[in-house]
């Protein structure tokens, strides 16, 4: 039974609070609220919370200063950090009866969760329709997602101590997928590279559901780095200049986020070659459709001039993501103006929001 409740998606990272809240008409998504709170370091590392007391104060900060309405409800969808969690898709037999579906996936999830079951919480959700061979009904494809205990409690108490309801917590890729492509339409095998501020994040969406999730710790900090180490300024005056220029920028020192950049293409082709490889030893005999399209979301995305080096390296067309593809954009501009450069850094959180949540 779908909750009707008000609630807002709650995106945490490293280093920054994004939250979003949206309503859903016949015309599509309209956001009423969104907003942004940096984290100081040391509070957060690698996904991993350090302080519940000091994320739950700087949450209530967040939604204190959020633009819009403002966060009008204490419900929340929250995201765990992809860098430790685990997302697979793989097929089983088709079955009819719950209870022996689930002790399939029971015991899949033993063999493919790199944790024992007793330290994750883990879900699972048959994505596809039973394939036939012959007339008889023979597999169907499930997507499990799990993360550790240890990483998702703290967060849940500190959402609790904020005086928050949880009504969820998702993975972020499974919230950018959402957030990024229509509901209406089956797209074609694609790329996704999720560039932020601390790390970069890697899937594949093909037939609606997100395939093979991986992180690596390029980073648009990595870029105002070495600006700033190359130039000799500060990091603060190093970002404004980055922001400002992108790679085609005319100022000294600009070309030092080049080799950063080719070392994020030179890993986004190692990961395009294992996902064939993956494909190859789990979907034996079947073909593999090419990918020849890439999305960029978060907010490193906005690097000017980003796509058009990624286009050169990869030679496969790069775009950036649409995170408000799914919104009434006529009645979004008279509510509220999110310019694109917000809204790819509110990607996970637009997803969030858009989550259907369910009754136990």
């Amino acid at each position: 039974m779908f909750w009707n409740k008000k609630f807002f998606g709650l995106d945490i990272s490293d280093f920054s609070l994004k939250v979003v809240q949206t309503h859903k008409t016949k015309e599509g998504f309209i956001a009423s609220a969104f907003g942004f709170y940096d984290i100081p370091e040391k509070i957060i590392e690698k996904g991993e919370l350090k302080n519940e007391q000091v994320l739950s104060k700087l949450i209530l900060s967040c939604l204190k200063n959020s633009q819009g309405e403002g966060i009008k409800t204490k419900n929340v969808v929250c995201s765990l950090p992809e860098e430790r969690s685990f997302v697979d898709v793989f097929r089983v037999p088709f079955i009819e009866e719950k209870e022996q579906l689930e002790q399939i996936v029971l015991t899949e999830a033993e063999n493919r969760i790199p944790f024992p079951l007793s330290e994750v919480y883990y879900d699972f959700e048959v994505i596809s329709d039973p394939k036939e061979v012959g007339n008889k009904k023979s597999s169907r494809e499930v997507i499990l997602a799990a993360c550790p205990k240890k990483i998702i409690d703290p967060y849940f108490n500190s959402l609790k101590r904020a005086g928050l309801f949880p009504l969820g917590m998702e993975i972020e890729s499974l919230a950018i997928a959402r957030a990024i492509f229509s509901a209406k339409k089956v797209n074609a095998p694609t790329l996704i590279v999720d560039f932020g501020q601390n790390k970069t994040s890697f899937f594949v969406f093909s037939k609606k559901a997100v395939r093979l999730t991986s992180t690596v710790p390029c980073s648009a900090k990595m870029l105002t780095l070495s600006i700033a180490q190359s130039l000799k300024i500060s990091t603060e005056k190093a970002k404004a200049l980055k922001e400002a220029e992108g790679l085609s920028g005319k100022q000294k020192g600009l070309e030092a986020m080049v080799p950063v950049l080719n070392e994020l293409a030179e890993q986004i082709k190692a990961y395009l070659a294992y996902y064939k490889s993956h494909l190859s030893k789990n979907y034996p005999g079947e073909a593999i459709q090419n990918i020849s399209k890439l999305l960029l979301c978060g907010g490193g995305a906005n690097l000017k001039g980003l796509a058009e080096f990624l286009q050169e390296q990869l030679k496969m067309d790069v775009s950036l993501a649409n995170p408000l593809i799914n919104f009434n954009l006529k009645i979004q501009a008279k509510k509220l103006k999110i310019k694109q450069d917000k809204a790819l850094s509110l990607t996970t959180a637009f997803g969030l929001s858009q989550k259907d949540v369910y009754e136990d």
